[in-house]
């Protein structure tokens, strides 16, 4: 069923700290209701997960610590898009700050939400493949593990402690889905 987006009557701002921006949405629904909303904006040039594949079958996972869980977590390369870049720009330089290889294939897959209902930040998908080692200086303070993983083992790899991220385990997921479409098409 396609509804009509609310009629938005006001957006006020408010710094929650130094970093963080609030926004209250005075809100009219098509029925009349009227709410206040709150969401944190998206802000910057946005992020890039990337899903580099060694061959069509194995995906590139790093490993590096996380100060959210304090522990080690297996993940995708991923970073800010900096200004001026493409995102397939940014896939590949984070792709060779963080696991010492570049693309010479980039495809944009999708742009992939964390919690739409209050969060404007989106990051985009990126598909790396046709690989080549290559590393660029990054600002992690130690060097990260690559860890290859083959796509048709992922019912292993999300049981794991150490793999929690909900963009990894999306990004791995929509691409495994990807290829098995693209070979059967």
């Amino acid at each position: 069923m396609s509804r009509p987006l609310p009629t938005v009557h006001a957006v006020r701002r408010h710094r929650g700290d130094p970093e963080r921006v609030i926004e209250e949405l005075d809100l009219e629904f098509s029925n009349g209701e009227r709410r206040l909303y709150h969401r944190a904006p998206a802000t910057g040039n946005g992020a890039v997960i990337v899903v580099p594949m060694l061959d069509d079958d194995t995906a590139l996972l790093i490993r590096e610590y996380a100060a959210g869980t304090h522990r080690y977590e297996l993940g995708l390369v991923k970073g800010k898009i900096d200004p001026g870049e493409t995102p397939e720009e940014a896939a590949n330089r984070e792709l060779k700050e963080e696991a010492g290889y570049g693309a010479r294939s980039l495809r944009v897959m999708r742009r992939i939400s964390l919690a739409p209902t209050y969060m404007g930040h989106e990051t985009i998908l990126v598909l790396a493949r046709d690989l080549y080692e290559e590393r660029l200086p990054g600002d992690e303070p130690e060097p990260l593990d690559v860890v290859p993983w083959r796509l048709d083992a992922l019912h292993e790899l999300i049981l794991r402690d150490d793999f929690s991220e909900g963009r990894s385990i999306a990004a791995l997921f929509l691409v495994r889905e990807w290829f098995r479409y693209a070979d059967a098409a």
